[in-house]
């Protein structure tokens, strides 16, 4: 199975920061979309993502993978935590995993 990283979110209590400091600091567009949520478009044909509202910083990234049901037993199978079953949120069918150190990675039906 091969995937690339497709997305990525950023998470932190003060969106309006974080919405400057992307911006300025990498260039990249910044679109609110709605309270505490905004997508972001990185140049040059790299993965965009999101800045989301959150009590605690973080930084996420997304993997769009062929078949997530696979992708989500293979990382239990693995010592991985599965920590979100596969969701569909209107946008994208998605799940999220924990690595054996508790990283957390969102998968992507791609």
């Amino acid at each position: 199975m091969s995937s690339s990283v497709a997305h990525f979110d950023v998470a932190g209590p003060d969106t309006g920061r974080l919405h400057r400091f992307y911006g300025r600091v990498f260039g990249w567009q910044v679109d609110e979309q709605g309270p505490g949520y905004a997508l972001v478009r990185t140049p040059d044909g790299s993965a965009d993502g999101a800045i989301v509202e959150s009590d605690d910083p973080g930084l996420t990234i997304g993997v769009a993978v062929p078949d997530l049901g696979e992708a989500l037993a293979a990382a239990e199978a693995l010592g991985g935590e599965v920590v979100m079953p596969a969701t569909d949120n209107g946008w994208v069918v998605k799940g999220q995993i924990a690595d054996p150190a508790g990283n957390v990675i969102t998968l992507i039906q791609a």
